[in-house]
């Protein structure tokens, strides 16, 4: 683990995680839950360094049912999913806020939006610079880098400065 930025803190069965655990990731994402085998396994929660999590239950380390939850509360639920949909494409503030004035668009959840810094794009979990292809989260701390299809998604679908 120590080759690939990793962590782990918890039971351990012939040699493997197994039982309960912390597991860090280098993106310092975390997962606390149950591992077999050295896979997720059971009930579990990951924890995004941006504030929001996905609660969930998985079955050898895909996740067969669960939960998300942003950093501003909204809970994502495939199932029951309300918002910014092919019905309704107002963002989860706006259904508790209310609209803008006509002529007034609110472009992204946040209100007022992220300010992005010169010639970047705002991708969701921070911004990404098109010329050194890295994404950093808000306040400006590495991420990681963008792959040629990440880079084509951004450039094609989200906000630039």
């Amino acid at each position: 683990m120590e080759f690939s930025g990793s962590s782990y803190d918890g039971e351990y069965r012939n040699g493997r995680m197994e039982g309960r655990g912390k597991y860090i990731l280098p993106t310092k994402t975390t997962y606390v839950g149950g591992i077999e085998d050295g896979l997720f396994h059971g009930k579990g929660v990951l924890y995004f360094p941006n504030g929001s999590k996905y609660e969930g239950t998985w079955e050898k380390g895909i996740s067969k049912e669960g939960k998300y939850t942003f950093a501003d509360g909204l809970e994502y639920h495939k199932s029951d999913w309300k918002y910014c949909n092919g019905y309704d494409r107002r963002f989860y503030t706006e259904r508790c806020n209310g609209l803008k004035p006509a002529g007034k668009s609110q472009l992204t959840n946040l209100d007022p939006p992220q300010v992005i810094p010169e010639g970047c794009y705002d991708c969701g979990d921070g911004f990404y610079n098109p010329q050194t292809r890295v994404i950093t989260n808000y306040k400006h701390n590495f991420l990681r880098n963008a792959d040629d299809d990440e880079h084509k998604w951004i450039v094609c679908t989200c906000r630039k400065s």
